[in-house]
């Protein structure tokens, strides 16, 4: 490794300006730690004059990245522009076939075309790093590929889009509905600028996947993720879980079975004495249970310019101390394609249901219910008006596809007034 390391950075938006104060403000110390003095060479954005509140006029600027990514005084090139495809993954690739690591933060690009690009680095004998793609501050890559190298991994799961979180738990602190907070939410700049990416589950969904590929040595499959968002979540249905002992998440789970890959990211209830349900505001939390290891839980900012920037520059550091892992954490070309799979593990369920208030109806629940072979533990109703009865149903563990099927017969009695809605228990 040369005694100085040259970075491009491509993107100046929060995280890139969050890279270069870091460079700035402890040049000495990155120095000290990784053996290299680390600069920068050159930069590329959408605006050069824009006012960023930092000095960038020491360095080169590019107006197109993949200008960037080739030129001879680069050698690492930092992709924080974002976006599944267009220029980030034109630089990318660019900055591959000229031999350049890379470091990126863009969980969605490698979501749909991580493991082309990761065969592409190694067979280029560069680096291809993205610890900021996921859970921002939360060194959850680095644990899986190195500290956590030797355990079968059994499970993952977690919280793992901090607007998501901010939304349900402002819900629930300021009794607020669902659209209130989202406009709250959009108006604080926490939303992406196209809002179901993170409220839809597609942003986290992204990051499950990434670790799915690492923990259980396949071919990263997006297609292959469940989705369901947070917007038919509604107060009283946070009320109500809590009365009952639970807390609302978008909660990712991944882990491996007889029949594929599960991967799933949907609101789903937790206990409330659990780790996960004392998540506030926008922490990230990831859970992995290795064979050795057993469970180890690591939280802390998913997202944000000191956070973000921190995660880039860890990626940085180890190049510069010539750390060399496959991009995935085994070579890309023993990755497996994987089966998708549904969840297939028996657990309880707390369904949703809005009632016509009209004799009989109840029975008519329960028996579709007991008619799709799904079991009632307990059951609570609320208070109701003249014409709608909210009533929670806790079923015993049983298939999610038996669950579906009620609910597929008990639309089709239409006697309830809005559509039901099923939250997978989770044991954590």
């Amino acid at each position: 490794m040369a005694n100085t390391l040259r970075l491009g950075i491509a993107g100046l938006g929060t995280v890139g300006v969050g890279v270069i104060k870091i460079i700035q403000q402890h040049a000495e110390l990155l120095e000290a730690r990784s053996g290299c003095k680390i600069v920068i060479s050159a930069i590329s954005a959408r605006s050069k004059n824009k006012d960023r509140g930092i000095d960038i006029s020491n360095y080169a600027w590019e107006d197109n990245s993949v200008d960037l990514a080739a030129r001879d005084d680069v050698d690492v090139f930092l992709e924080l522009i974002g976006g599944d495809s267009g220029p980030a993954k034109a630089a990318v690739e660019a900055a591959i076939a000229a031999g350049k690591h890379v470091v990126t933060a863009n969980k969605a690009m490698l979501a749909l075309h991580g493991q082309n690009l990761a065969l592409a680095a190694e067979a280029a004998d560069v680096n291809l790093r993205f610890e900021a793609a996921v859970a921002g501050g939360i060194p959850i890559i680095k644990s899986l590929t190195e500290s956590l190298a030797a355990n079968k991994i059994i499970r993952i799961m977690g919280v793992m889009n901090g607007t998501c979180n901010y939304i349900l738990t402002r819900m629930e602190s300021a009794k607020l509905p669902y659209k209130t907070v989202f406009e709250e939410a959009n108006q604080l700049g926490y939303l992406e600028a196209d809002p179901n990416l993170d409220v839809g589950g597609i942003d986290a969904a992204h990051k499950l996947v990434l670790l799915s590929s690492i923990a259980f040595g396949t071919q990263v499959n997006f297609a292959g993720a469940e989705l369901e968002g947070i917007g038919q979540i509604t107060i009283e249905d946070i009320d109500h879980a809590r009365d009952m002992g639970f807390r609302i998440k978008l909660l990712g789970l991944a882990q491996m079975t007889d029949a594929g890959l599960e991967q799933s990211m949907r609101p789903s209830l937790v206990p409330a004495t659990s780790p996960l349900a004392q998540l506030e505001g926008g922490t990230n939390m990831v859970v992995v249970e290795g064979d050795s290891v057993e469970q180890i839980v690591l939280r802390g900012a998913g997202a944000g310019e000191g956070p973000t920037a921190s995660a880039v520059m860890g990626d940085v550091m180890d190049i510069a101390r010539g750390i060399k892992i496959p991009v995935f954490g085994q070579p890309a070309s023993s990755l497996k394609p994987v089966k998708a799979a549904r969840a297939s593990n028996k657990a309880a369920f707390c369904l949703r249901l809005n009632l016509v208030d009209t004799p009989g109806v109840m029975a008519q629940i329960s028996t579709e219910l007991a008619n799709a072979g799904v079991s009632i533990d307990r059951m609570r109703q609320f208070s109701h008006n003249d014409t709608s009865a909210p009533v929670m149903i806790v079923t015993h563990p049983t298939e999610r596809t038996a669950v579906e099927a009620a609910f597929d017969a008990i639309s089709a009695l239409k006697v309830t007034t809005q559509a039901p809605l099923m939250l997978g228990i989770v044991d954590v």
